[in-house]
């Protein structure tokens, strides 16, 4: 917007700072105590914030008081605006314009609103860059200072990391028309970003500046190109374009997606790992807690939770990485009374790293924060203390022991060298634990237990800590009580009983007299002000008075304010070792975690090996478990491998539990690779690569895509990527079409996923005509549901058995679910009929499946239209 030649001063000045203002941003721009918007800002300002849009002249504007500032801006950022904030950077003096310049701006995915940040997630911007069919990603919490990295080779891996991160703001390159095709599911949060920016050598140069090295080698990245550019553009996009501070930004770490087990945006939605769907189980509604992490989430500090999520979403590969985890863990059941000693030690850290970020930036971080840092520094000896000790303790015996599988976890081979030992996870993180004694006994000596809550106010040093404060204390403690006895010496001299000595900003210290005394004023006041119901007056003694009070306490504030300052520069000598110890204490806050949870709600230590094998005995659904209320959960076995037992075929009735039960299964896989135990009572988890699910019926209008044509392209997915080290649960495949069209895709893939995949699978279905393959396949067996019948009703036994069925109940389900008893009769009438001629036997003297199935009908007259010989090929199966 170009400034009119008539403009004032200060609005060439604001046309010019909104000029220098990131694209598409709001210009906050200060004056005195409020934020003033203008021109087109001011309408969308006042429209979100819901403020009063004024006119000076033809110029639109509203405004925003100072002081509750960040309420307001909190606003802006939620509806996904951009806040560029103008401060007075001088003190305002009559006659000239006050210099200003945008201090910072503040984006979803770059502030520090307490009100809209979580403690349990963190809040990511993701830079994202391609090249020649590869995606480097990087994302970075301003917050926390956590930056990582990594590199895909499709879009559905950029896509599932993205619902893993779930980010508040992306940046991308400008004019890659393709990426901005990729990103269109975040089109809300994703924009564009200078292309120069996301240049190899741009990037490498920002990134080796920051980090003062003359290598990238040492964070991981060496050839990984795609990644490095991703990182300098996200360093480049919050220093320079968001003036930031980024000094806290002290590492950067590459992710290999290959030490982790895959987990698509599919599977990360459909097991609900940390967004609820609109499933519900079959054994109890969800809520909007009902997640994974939510059931897990027996963290004291915010740091555990937010590397909670992290480790829920990103499950280990490596068998000893796992094993030490749940040495760990095993370690804290077998002596619980240092585990509950630990975590109470643990609740007093607070959040440090958002502490720490609060702290190095200019106008961030205020008293309270350095009292809390002080709080935790105080904790660290004795948890660090308590954690040696714990790893010093030798386990009871294994009659004795509670979880008897991790006695000697520690101990076991890694794989490819029989004599190497896992080392002791615990001691490893009790070494990064950096107890700091020096800086701990400064902040304790220096700050009040109880301080202030912003600096301007004063009062968080303690006494005794800094001899000149002290005095300037005591000056000004010393002139006010001799403001309280001027007063009453006043009273009794003038016998006026209301008259008072107070103090305002304006006048300083005053006497007000009330207008029933006036006539008794002594001749030496000097009239000041007149008020409503009286008089102010002044002396020579109180205004001298005054002046020693008010010089010294603007003089103990500021140096108040100096000696903060100074603090603050100490602990930012020590940042990157209180982060590496924040870091330390996070990991041992969900591995105690883990330990509560198997304490609580009795889980067990789960084998793990790298043999295919799948035994999970008495297994629970770690969700539902604990929300089911009117009923105890029905626990059930799993049994899967790659050489006899690699597909069951689940079948039962709607509501019976078979949902519940594969998604369990999943879980269970899931939490045995981060490190958890698992409830039940007895579980071998070898390790897998990647969690498929194909669940529920979904559709994508936006894109054109049918509930069946998204039942298709995730099935495509799994048949494409999975291998025999995969787990796939498929849920009702093939079912969003005709009924023999989805019967033979369903066939088909079983098939597919037998003879050519080999991935472990549980599919539950109501095709029971697929059990029919466990006598054609030798690694399909079948499973059912157990429910028993009585007077045309069903219950729920939940219990999975072996062997198939061939009933649906679908209208006793339909009973249950309140459909009108005519409607319920009409459609028992049909059924029989069918059954009676349409389903009736090929020939009744066939036998069935040899599991245990009744014979299984065919559609005599479907056979008989049937004239392609492949078609006819498929279906002769049901006279076999």
């Amino acid at each position: 917007m170009a400034a009119s030649t008539k403009s004032t001063p200060m609005m060439a000045q604001y046309h010019r700072l909104k000029k220098e203002s990131p694209d598409g941003s709001l210009l906050l721009f200060r004056l005195g105590d409020f934020y003033e918007l203008f021109f087109e800002d001011a309408k969308d300002g006042a429209e979100i914030l819901r403020v009063a849009l004024t006119k000076r002249g033809s110029t639109p504007m509203c405004g925003i008081p100072f002081h509750a500032a960040s309420n307001y801006i909190g606003r802006l950022l939620k509806a996904g605006k951009k806040v560029a904030i103008c401060e007075q950077v001088e003190e305002a003096k009559p006659g000239k314009l006050v210099d200003r310049r945008i201090t910072q701006v503040l984006t979803p995915g770059a502030h520090f609103d307490e009100k809209l940040l979580s403690d349990e997630k963190s809040n990511y911007l993701v830079s994202v860059f391609q090249q020649n069919n590869k995606f480097g990603v990087a994302w970075l919490d301003w917050t926390t200072a956590e930056f990582c990295a990594s590199e895909f080779d499709s879009v559905s891996g950029l896509l599932s990391e993205l619902d893993r991160l779930m980010p508040s703001e992306i940046i991308y390159p400008e004019d890659d028309v393709e990426l901005e095709s990729s990103l269109s599911d975040w089109k809300t949060k994703a924009e564009q970003y200078d292309s120069y920016v996301f240049n190899l050598e741009h990037a490498q140069y920002h990134l080796l500046e920051h980090f003062k090295v003359t290598s990238l080698d040492g964070f991981g990245l060496h050839s990984k190109t795609h990644a490095i550019v991703a990182s300098g553009a996200a360093l480049h996009y919050l220093k320079i374009y968001l003036r930031r501070e980024v000094e806290h930004l002290t590492q950067l770490q590459f992710r290999q997606h290959q030490d982790t087990v895959v987990l698509d945006v599919i599977s990360l939605r459909n097991l609900e790992i940390l967004q609820p769907s609109h499933y519900v189980s079959d054994q109890g509604a969800h809520s909007s807690d009902s997640t994974l992490f939510k059931a897990l989430n027996k963290t004291v500090t915010p740091m555990g939770a937010r590397k909670l999520r992290d480790w829920l979403t990103q499950p280990l590969r490596n068998i000893s990485a796992i094993r030490q985890r749940h040495s760990v863990v095993g370690k804290w059941l077998n002596h619980q009374d240092q585990l509950i000693h630990f975590r109470d030690l643990l609740k007093e850290i607070h959040d440090l790293e958002r502490v720490l970020t609060r702290l190095t930036q200019g106008a961030g971080g205020g008293p309270r924060d350095l009292v809390a840092l002080k709080g935790g520094l105080r904790q660290l000896p004795g948890i660090k203390k308590s954690i040696l000790d714990l790893s010093s303790l030798l386990d009871p015996e294994p009659d004795q022991a509670t979880f008897s599988q991790v006695e000697n976890v520690s101990q076991t081979p890694t794989d490819g060298d029989e004599n190497q030992s896992i080392p002791d996870l615990m001691s490893q993180l009790a070494d990064r634990i950096q107890e700091l004694p020096e800086l701990s006994d400064l902040l304790g000596q220096s700050l009040d237990d109880e301080p202030s809550a912003t600096l301007k106010d004063g009062g968080f040093i303690s006494d005794g800590y800094h001899k000149e404060l002290d005095e300037l204390r005591a000056a000004s403690k010393d002139g006010k009580q001799w403001i309280v006895d001027l007063q009453q010496n006043e009273i009794d001299e003038t016998g006026i009983p209301s008259l008072k000595v107070k103090y305002n900003q304006v006048f300083g210290y005053f006497i007000e007299v009330t207008r029933t005394h006036i006539d008794k004023v002594p001749d030496r006041y000097q009239r000041k002000q007149t008020i409503a119901n009286g008089e102010r007056f002044i002396t020579p003694e109180l205004k001298e008075i005054e002046n020693k009070i008010l010089g010294s306490e603007e003089r103990s504030i500021k140096l108040e304010q100096e000696l903060f300052f100074n603090l603050r520069d100490e602990v930012k000598n020590h940042l990157s070792i209180i982060q590496n110890t924040a870091q330390a204490l996070a990991e041992l806050d969900v591995l105690s975690c883990f330990a509560e949870q198997a304490r609580l709600y009795n889980y067990n230590c789960p084998e793990i090996s790298n043999e295919g094998q799948l035994d999970i005995i008495d297994g629970r659904h770690p969700v539902i478990d604990q929300s089911v209320l009117d009923e105890p959960f029905v626990p059930n076995d799993t049994r899967l491998d790659g050489e006899q037992e690699q597909v069951a075929i689940i079948t039962g009735p709607n509501m019976a539990g078979k949902s519940t039960y594969i998604r369990q299964v999943a879980l269970l896989v899931l939490m045995a690779h981060t490190g958890s135990f698992v409830p039940a009572t007895s579980a071998r988890i070898d390790v897998v690569d990647r969690i498929f699910t194909r669940i529920g019926a979904s559709d994508n209008l936006s894109k054109g895509q049918s509930t069946f044509m998204v039942e298709m392209s995730e099935a495509a997915n799994i048949l494409n990527n999975a291998t025999s080290e995969s787990l796939i649960i498929l849920d009702e495949l093939g079912r969003g079409t005709s009924t023999f069209d989805g019967l033979s895709l369903a066939w088909s893939i079983v098939e597919f996923l037998h003879n050519q995949v080999g991935a472990k699978t549980l599919f539950a279905t109501h095709y029971h005509e697929l059990t029919e393959l466990a006598g054609r396949l030798n690694r399909v067996v079948n499973y059912n549901v157990q429910v028993k019948e009585y007077r045309d009703e069903i219950i729920f036994i939940r219990k999975i058995v072996r062997g198939g069925t061939d009933k649906s109940y679908g209208i006793q389900v339909a009973r249950l679910a309140g459909i009108p008893k005519p409607v319920l009769d009409r459609a028992k009438e049909i059924l029989n009929n069918l059954e009676e001629s349409d389903l009736t036997p090929l020939n009744d003297s066939e036998s069935g499946p040899t599991d245990g199935n009744k014979p299984v009908r065919a559609q005599r007259r479907i056979l008989r239209n049937i004239d392609d010989p492949d078609q006819l090929d498929f279906f002769s199966h049901l006279k076999k």
